[in-house]
């Protein structure tokens, strides 16, 4: 009897695994993964298996009633970034207009002092931001991860109360298949390459440059709301919409 029973049970089993893998295969049929558009950025996130990416990506209701509510989010993984540039730009996300200054801080891990600290006085406009650390003579290291921050300062004597977001940032060599690669593309093929060789600082500044060129392109877009989906994080409009 009790090899019946156990027969019974491992015949169940065979069939409820079946069913879901047969479930399962059925969503990847109905939602194919981004590789099967070939209109769509890939990011490889590198195998570095390091904690320490994204901080923060503050959130807070905000208005009279609390419901509005308000974002906070750098534009990075959450995981270390790389690049291969030695002055690459940051991006960064704020849902609402700030009346009240939005503080940018590169921080020097072999030092006391930040290698950029900068405050941007209000009004500071929603949507995407770009700090470009050529401007401010900011150069990175190879094979050093810096953090950087983005502060919104609501009250300068009271630090806590900050709405902070942040990431990691870590230059490195230029691969030497990815740069004969990069020799022969154009402008457009330039997010693809980088975001396959997962460079996700050069492949974010790679399709934002292009979105700066032609702001009403919506392929654009498109492609660099792929990029932030694949990083997770948070699917927002204004990565989408001119």
């Amino acid at each position: 009897m009790n090899g019946v029973r156990i027969a019974a049970v491992a015949c169940l089993s065979t069939l409820a695994l079946v069913a879901v893998i047969s479930r399962s295969e059925a969503q990847e049929t109905k939602n194919p993964p981004p590789a099967a558009n070939p209109g769509i950025p890939v990011y490889n996130p590198p195998l570095r298996g390091a904690p320490g990416g994204r901080v923060g990506g503050g959130t807070r209701g905000a208005g009279r009633t609390g419901r509005e509510v308000f974002v906070l989010s750098a534009l990075a993984p959450d995981h270390p970034g790389l690049t291969v540039n030695e002055q690459p730009s940051l991006y960064w996300f704020i849902s609402n207009p700030s009346s009240v200054p939005v503080e940018v801080t590169v921080a020097d891990p072999a030092g006391t002092q930040p290698l950029l600290e900068l405050q941007l006085p209000p009004p500071v406009r929603r949507g995407v931001h770009r700090i470009r650390l050529a401007d401010h003579n900011v150069r990175l290291a190879p094979g050093v991860r810096y953090r950087w921050f983005v502060a919104v300062v609501a009250d300068p004597s009271r630090r806590s109360r900050d709405i902070l977001a942040g990431g990691t940032i870590e230059r490195i060599a230029l691969p030497e298949g990815l740069r004969l690669k990069l020799a022969q593309a154009d402008k457009a093929q330039l997010p693809f390459l980088y975001a396959e060789a997962g460079l996700w600082y050069d492949a974010f500044g790679a399709i934002s440059e292009l979105i700066e060129a032609a702001p009403n392109d919506p392929e654009l877009r498109k492609q660099r709301a792929a990029l932030v989906a694949q990083a997770g994080l948070p699917e927002l409009p204004e990565y989408t919409t001119p």
